[in-house]
């Protein structure tokens, strides 16, 4: 009978890329399609969200809209009958949470306001997050589905981009 091994860590090795090759580098997210249960419901609460955020309505169709911040394009679609049979539920496979990333704390804070005039369902009001980072500030909130979006300030997160 052979002799069980014990399992040895794997390590990751760096990949070999031959210099002269240009490899695809991600420039941006493009687009974000979220599926909605009551299209008319949520593309109310979107249009107030992403407008208090910068973002405007460039497509609409009966069952989808799009806005655009001029770098990044958010739609809403409307799931079909078998996506409406069980309510979206944080845990499953697929979409956990959205974070907008946010310019100052300030607007953290102007966005939880915002979100608490128009009776969101704030998950947690502005906050520090020091185990995500130290600066990090958040807002949790949920969606008309229950999906959860954050709108977050994180300083070391934009220092990184410019240097």
């Amino acid at each position: 009978m052979p002799r069980a091994r014990a399992a040895q860590p794997s390590v990751a090795r760096p990949r070999v890329v031959h210099p002269r090759i240009a490899r695809p580098r991600v420039i941006g997210i493009d687009h974000l399609v979220l599926r909605v249960g009551n299209f008319a419901k949520s593309k109310r609460f979107y249009d107030g969200v992403l407008g208090f955020l910068g973002f405007a309505l460039k497509y609409e169709f009966a069952d989808a809209a799009g806005w655009s911040n001029g770098k990044t394009l958010f739609w809403i679609g409307e799931a079909d009958a078998r996506g409406k049979r069980r309510p979206y539920r944080i845990g499953d496979i697929g979409f956990h949470h959205y974070a907008f990333e946010l310019a100052r704390r300030q607007d953290v804070d102007a966005l939880g306001a915002f979100l608490a005039k128009t009776k969101a369902r704030i998950v947690d009001p502005p906050a520090d997050y020091p185990d995500y980072g130290a600066g990090y500030y958040a807002v949790f909130f949920l969606d008309p589905d229950g999906m959860k979006l954050e709108g977050m300030f994180f300083p070391r997160a934009r220092q990184k981009k410019g240097g």
